[in-house]
């Protein structure tokens, strides 16, 4: 058996009859937890999962421009907390057709109500840095999951990835590598030193 069809049946053990059932996929960046819950995605059933990326609820540069957070882009002060949560405790709660943002990496921009979750759906796996974040007010999202994930990366490999990605994005090899020292980097010392426990742990 494959790593990922092990990893959906453990979902599918956890979750028996359940209506819906709530997965976290936490991990730091460049971890490989998109790419996770998409894999995911192809194995559960069709017409019953959904994806829900944390990264719909980045403040726009503007905001940040405006709070002097701009070069912390990315840490969890610069997410929407209370707008991520309340979105969540509507998806568990089973509301129709509930609208959620995606952020367009492309565009650095968030685009609302991109993707809708509706009632029907089972499976709903949640993907982000701070799903498991042990700070308030993330730590008050545990309640919300049923399963979590936390998928671990050495550091030299989450470096590795993330000058690909920027170089991807057009920045140049300096460019890139300030941003992963003075950002991605420290974003990662946080959620690698202060996380809770997870169900699962696997590596990327």
């Amino acid at each position: 058996m494959s790593e990922i069809a092990s990893i959906a049946a453990a979902i599918f053990r956890r979750a028996g009859k359940s209506q819906r059932f709530v997965v976290a996929i936490a991990g730091p960046p460049g971890s490989g937890k998109s790419t996770l819950a998409e894999q995911l995605l192809e194995v559960l059933p069709e017409h019953a999962s959904a994806v829900v990326p944390m990264d719909g609820f980045h403040f726009d540069d503007v905001v940040l421009n405006q709070r002097g957070m701009r070069q912390r882009k990315g840490a969890p002060e610069t997410f929407d907390y209370a707008g991520f949560a309340t979105l969540l405790k509507r998806i568990r709660a089973g509301e129709p057709d509930v609208a959620i943002p995606v952020f367009d990496r492309s565009m650095e921009l968030s685009r609302a109500g991109a993707a809708i979750v509706g009632p029907e759906l089972k499976f709903i796996l949640v993907e982000g840095n701070y799903l498991l974040l042990d700070e308030e007010p993330w730590s008050s999202l545990g309640s919300l999951f049923d399963f979590t994930i936390f998928v671990d990366v050495p550091r030299a490999e989450l470096e590795r990835r993330l000058m690909e990605r920027w170089r991807g994005h057009g920045k140049s090899d300096e460019d890139a590598r300030t941003w992963i020292a003075s950002n991605d980097m420290p974003n990662i010392e946080r959620v690698l030193g202060r996380r809770r426990p997870a169900d699962l742990v696997i590596g990327g």
